[in-house]
């Protein structure tokens, strides 16, 4: 069977390739840059995702399609978030019901619940986005739905923060530098709220098997798959768990969380940290998935606990970091290096 993956050349993009192909599956990625790293058994196509003719060519011969084309939160632009996050979701469920495609599945965010009160979240928890990411990536979903009623096999796939195995960059790449150096990792307050992320390897487990589900299922309605890892703890004794493991002397301090948390948000204002409203609302919460309905309808168990994802992503940081500077050129925002602007100095301080 034939799949295709828009963005392909992204960080998860790329996981996905590689286990579409692990299952024999064929392979097509389509991306506005191609990766140095792309299988040579996987086909490149080179198109924007709002080029409606250049999908539609893309969805010839194709029995699935995954949907990983995402403008990220590290891109601050309202506007490209609901030209790409919007528009371009729509581009590809319209060529994707043409073509008559079996199955497809949207990868889409646990930014659509914002910071819910209540946890874990499940099915009934509403959906409540509070910043422009998040709002963009739920009306996403919401031409899923009115694709669905229109006859396409559609899976919703929310993510936590994605993490685990190569190329993982972005917020975690100043993170890892600073672990590296031995300096102190800030966490809000006492950081003893439960914080939950997902390999990249269970993500495409979990991607696949919804895929392979949805043909063999009649609704006219997606069906939604909240996706976390099953083993996690706080946010402070992950990071700690993480500074451990380097050995490098970093230690964990914590900050009082309103204070910073305003500082965060005015610095991204006036252009002088990476980090957006998002990253701040995120952080400082906990923020947690029930997965049961994974098991249940799927059949299947993440592998990975967070202390070791985020420590495979520290080894390869380490192991690759001297070629940071010449990787990741053109490459998407989770596996390219980012400018930490006045974080740097937060960073000599600490």
């Amino acid at each position: 069977m034939k799949t295709l993956v828009t963005g392909g050349s992204g960080y998860f993009g790329s996981h996905l390739i590689k286990k579409l192909l692990d299952r024999g599956y064929e392979v097509r990625s389509l991306d506005i840059n191609d990766a140095d790293d792309r299988p040579s058994k996987a086909e490149f196509i080179k198109a924007d995702i709002r080029d409606f003719e250049a999908v539609k060519r893309a969805c010839e011969g194709v029995d699935f399609v995954f949907h990983t084309v995402a403008q990220v939160p590290l891109a601050n632009d309202p506007d490209l978030f609901l030209s790409v996050n919007l528009g371009g979701t729509e581009t590809l469920l319209k060529a994707s019901l043409e073509s008559r495609i079996k199955a497809v599945v949207h990868v889409s965010t646990s930014a659509v619940f914002s910071v819910p009160i209540d946890m874990p979240i499940t099915d009934d928890t509403p959906v409540n986005p509070m910043e422009p990411y998040g709002k963009a990536k739920l009306q996403g979903e919401k031409l899923c739905f009115e694709y669905a009623n229109k006859g396409l096999n559609i899976s919703v796939v929310r993510p936590r923060t994605i993490i685990g195995g190569e190329s993982r960059l972005g917020i975690f790449q100043i993170l890892f530098e600073w672990v590296s150096e031995g300096k102190k990792i800030p966490v809000f307050d006492k950081g003893d709220y439960l914080y939950q992320f997902v390999h990249s390897d269970d993500l495409a487990e979990v991607c696949i098997r919804s895929a392979e589900k949805s043909p063999k299922t009649d609704q006219k309605t997606p069906r939604i798959y909240n996706c976390g890892a099953e083993k996690y703890a706080t946010m402070r004794e992950m990071l700690q768990t993480l500074c451990d493991h380097a050995a490098t002397g970093a230690k964990v301090r914590s900050v009082p969380m309103k204070p910073a948390m305003l500082a965060m948000k005015i610095a991204n204002r006036l252009g002088l940290s990476p980090l957006t409203d998002w990253h701040w609302l995120a952080y400082g919460h906990p923020f947690y998935f029930d997965t049961s309905k994974i098991r249940k309808e799927l059949g299947y168990t993440a592998k990975y606990s967070n202390d070791e994802m985020i420590c495979e992503s520290y080894d390869w940081y380490i192991a690759n970091k001297d070629k940071l500077k010449v990787m990741g050129q053109g490459a998407s925002a989770h596996r390219s290096a980012v400018k930490q602007g006045i974080l740097k100095l937060v960073k000599w301080l600490s």
